[in-house]
């Protein structure tokens, strides 16, 4: 299977970040919950992605939102696991934590069934990089693999829209 059939990277531009993220000497990192590594797999299905791809944190649980990725347990008590200040923390932990130019943090809830009043298709997404940390809220439908892929396709596009608007880099 040669790079653009393979089924993590198709219909994503991970190879256009790859490159972006060379070209530039930068790096990234991921804080990912709903899509479970989805996201870091993604980018390292690209060849040369070790250049750029620092590390991943899969912070399933809530309490490893805190103990791996740094989420301030006051957000998570007060605003839960499934929010945007959530992912800004995640996005700013991987980044940190992992000695990365950027991060992404993904938080949601996939499904089958609503998580603290959320419902299914809702996902926050924040990339943390020199300019601070971008939120946004998705609302994405469909079947538990296609909500992750789409939260997967939206991290990488976004990332790359940011990095290619970075004139620090």
């Amino acid at each position: 299977m040669n790079d653009s059939t393979d089924p993590l990277v198709a219909g994503t531009p991970a190879v256009e970040l790859v490159a972006e993220l060379t070209a530039r000497g930068q790096t990234v990192a991921t804080a990912e919950s709903l899509t479970a590594g989805l996201l870091s797999a993604t980018i390292a299905g690209v060849p040369g992605a070790s250049a750029v791809l620092r590390g991943g944190l899969i912070a399933y649980a809530t309490e490893l939102k805190a103990e791996l990725a740094g989420v301030d347990r006051d957000t998570l008590a007060a605003d839960g696991p499934v929010a945007a200040t959530t992912a800004a923390e995640l996005a700013a932990g991987a980044a940190s934590r992992c000695g990365a130019d950027w991060g992404i943090g993904l938080t949601g809830v996939a499904g089958p069934d609503p998580q603290d009043g959320k419902p299914v298709g809702t996902v926050f997404l924040a990339v943390a990089g020199p300019d601070g940390v971008h939120t946004r809220q998705l609302v994405v439908s469909g079947s538990r693999w296609q909500i992750r892929r789409d939260a997967v396709v939206e991290a990488v596009s976004d990332l790359l829209g940011r990095v290619r608007s970075d004139t620090a880099g």
